[in-house]
């Protein structure tokens, strides 16, 4: 059970629709498309949805990807990863373990100290700049 549980016509009236098609959907955004794959000010990203702290810019790196990438969330305690075996191959799939927000994937092709490739949806992100 989510903490946090709306309708969709609830999110429709908080989000924009690729922020919902995203987030509640499982979309996915463009590779490039998104002004946070080229942020780097230092912050922290949050739940568009419901703000809960992911990822901080201590942890985002450059993928190549096209889409915000870190090697580790804030708290393992702010993500869930689930087994994704859609479109024909097995990934793992990130949500905000808050409201269920589809976030992006995790990689195990990321840099040191984990190894891993958190690849995130910029629109499945909102960014509070450090003070």
């Amino acid at each position: 059970m989510r903490e946090i549980q709306k309708t969709k016509e609830e999110w429709q009236q908080e989000l924009t629709g690729q922020q919902c098609f995203v987030l509640f959907e499982k979309g996915t955004e463009r590779p490039f498309s998104h002004p946070f794959n080229d942020n780097k000010e230092e912050g922290t990203y949050v739940c568009a949805a419901c703000e809960t702290p992911l990822f901080t810019s201590d942890a985002k790196y450059d993928s190549g990807s096209g889409w915000p990438s870190f090697f580790q969330p804030v708290s393992s305690e702010n993500v869930e990863e689930i087994t994704d075996k859609s479109h024909g191959m097995t990934r793992t799939e990130v949500v905000c373990r808050k409201c269920g927000g589809h976030l992006g994937h995790v990689f195990n092709d990321g840099p040191k100290p984990t190894g891993l490739r958190y690849c995130m949806n910029g629109v499945a992100l909102k960014f509070n700049k450090a003070e």
